[in-house]
């Protein structure tokens, strides 16, 4: 209700960010057209009003609370949103402005390693946070009927939450996952977070053909004097 269009919805963040002091105002979207998530680059460019992030979340992501035609059909997966995403702020010239922090399915040291050679400043880990919690998928978040006492406010569910055992256990994946990734790292000799770019990526085209992720998907040519961080 707060918005309608491109300008609207800038002029929001932008009230948010007065509102509270300068914190931190983003946005997350599936990528579903790019040819709107255009619009909606060109709009900040001509307005100079830039969200600090913007989030972009796989079709693939979703609560169990997500209708399954949803999770299954709707919007790009998260490599395809990232690659549009990071590569329209590039082309525009605002990349260097927002930073982008991928969602959707995000659960290996390698899927970490993945978005943010394609382009991620961060990620975000929901769903593997709550498997490691003790989540069993049961796809009725919305229903407070949760079995494991997760995603439910009824006394007698949530008493199946062992808060004792299962905070060492997500402690022990979230350092299990980030070790994962420095080890990824040490193994293709990349020096620190910023130098991981789509060169690192392989892909297997046909039975005798491999290609990486920058010769699939080239960085677009980036417009004079715009001073875009590039992570490869």
């Amino acid at each position: 209700s707060e918005f309608s269009s491109e300008n609207e919805l800038l002029l929001f963040v932008d009230k948010l960010k007065r509102l509270s002091g300068g914190k931190p105002v983003g946005i997350k979207i599936c990528m579903g057209n790019p040819e709107e998530f255009e619009e909606l680059c060109l709009s900040m460019k001509e307005s100079n009003i830039y969200p600090d992030f913007i989030t972009i979340d796989g079709g693939e992501g979703g609560t169990g609370a997500a209708p399954p035609e949803f999770s299954n059909s709707i919007g790009m997966s998260l490599r395809d949103g990232l690659i549009f995403a990071n590569d329209i702020l590039l082309r525009v010239g605002i990349r260097n402005h927002v930073k982008i922090i991928a969602s959707g399915k995000v659960i290996t040291g390698f899927d970490i390693v993945k978005v943010l050679a394609l382009g991620a400043d961060a990620c975000y880990a929901a769903r593997a946070m709550m498997l490691s919690l003790g989540c069993i998928q049961a796809l009725i978040c919305n229903q407070n009927k949760c079995p494991t006492g997760i995603a439910t406010q009824k006394p007698h569910l949530v008493k199946g939450l062992n808060v004792e055992d299962k905070y060492v256990r997500v402690a022990n994946y979230h350092l299990g996952t980030l070790e994962s990734v420095a080890e990824i790292m040490c193994a293709a000799g990349i020096r620190d977070l910023h130098s991981i770019g789509r060169k690192h990526i392989w892909r297997r085209i046909s039975f005798n053909e491999i290609k990486n992720y920058e010769e699939l998907f080239p960085y677009p040519a980036r417009k004079k004097n715009a001073k875009t961080k590039r992570v490869a």
